[in-house]
Parts: C-alpha cells; structure tokens; sequence
C-alpha cells in the first residue's frame, strides 16, 4: 500500500528554501526602503534644477556669461541653486550649467544639469 503525503525531510526541506528566500526578499525591500529618502532628494533637486534651465532660457534665450545664484522653495524645502553660463570654442552656443544644493554655502552639490544654448540669428 503507498503512503500518500510528505515525509517529515521533506518538509524540512522544503522550509529552508522557503526561509532562505523570505530573508532575501526582506533584505531586499530593507535596502529599497533605506534608500527612499536619498531618491526622494535627488528627484526632488531635478525638479529645481530643470524648473531652474526652462526659466532661464524662457527669460534669455542667449545668457550672458557669468554666475547667478539664488533660492527657491519646493514642497516645504528651501533648495539653492547657482547658473553658471560659459563661452564655447564656438560664439553662437554657451553651456550653461545648474547646480542645486540644499545649503547656500553650495559644500554639497545633490543635483548638477548642463545644455548648451545657440544663438538664433
């Protein structure tokens, strides 16, 4: 007559994988979960940063050399960001650059964009 059922090394067996892949799902999700705040920041600081490039090509098509900095807020925080405009090999185009930061002091940069501009004629 056969046995119908499992053996009790089967079982066993069959636990410890499912408990070796249980720990490596919460592991997982652990490292996702710990690194939220840390995404949440650089999204937020491409935000600024892109909001920053429109409105400065919006206000001048073609800036003007230099660096201007300032603050600006988005969703209860205060970012800074500096623009930085440089010349090119080339007259007609500039590389402009926004650095965004979350102290004035700019000692960390959270988020960096660059394009280059022409100058339409």
């Amino acid at each position: 007559m056969k046995q119908r059922g499992m053996t009790l090394l089967e079982v066993m067996v069959a636990l410890t994988i499912f408990s070796i892949a249980a720990v490596s799902i919460a592991k997982s999700l652990s490292a996702q979960i710990s690194n939220m705040p840390v995404l949440k920041t650089r999204t937020l600081a491409q935000w600024v940063a892109d909001n920053q490039m429109v409105e400065t090509l919006l206000v001048e098509p073609f800036p003007e050399v230099g660096e201007k900095r300032g603050d600006v807020e988005q969703l209860e925080k205060t970012w800074y960001w500096k623009r930085v405009v440089e010349k090119t090999n080339d007259e007609k185009f500039r590389k402009v650059t926004i650095l965004i930061s979350e102290d004035s002091r700019y000692e960390r940069i959270t988020m960096e964009v660059s394009s280059y501009v022409a100058k339409l004629d």
